[in-house]
């Protein structure tokens, strides 16, 4: 029996939040091999689309290729916002003359 660390990258439909969630396959052999999905060492169904958004809810999900995310590292949300620049915002164009004074 052979077992391997997958990562599946998910995208909700719903509020286009994407993550990965990880799996370990277990790949049984012989007359009635197949292939075993455990989370957690809970055995679970493959990953589908119908997998639950973890920020919303929803059921409304694709699954993409393993590996996707990888290539696509502007997909992954930062875990904290970025901090504020603190440059003042300078506007480049000049202040324009007050013609008629009140």
């Amino acid at each position: 029996m052979k077992e391997e660390l997958t990562k599946v990258p998910f995208e909700c439909r719903g509020c286009w939040h994407v993550w990965e969630e990880e799996y370990l396959v277990r790949h049984v052999e012989g007359r009635n091999g197949g292939d075993i999905w455990l989370r957690g060492g809970v055995p679970v169904p493959p990953p589908s689309a119908s997998e639950m958004c973890p920020s919303c809810g929803r059921h409304q999900t694709v699954r993409f290729p393993e590996g996707y995310l990888a290539h696509h590292p502007e997909l992954i949300r930062p875990a904290r916002p970025a901090d504020p620049d603190p440059t003042p915002l300078i506007s480049p164009v000049r202040k324009r003359r007050r013609w008629i004074e009140a």
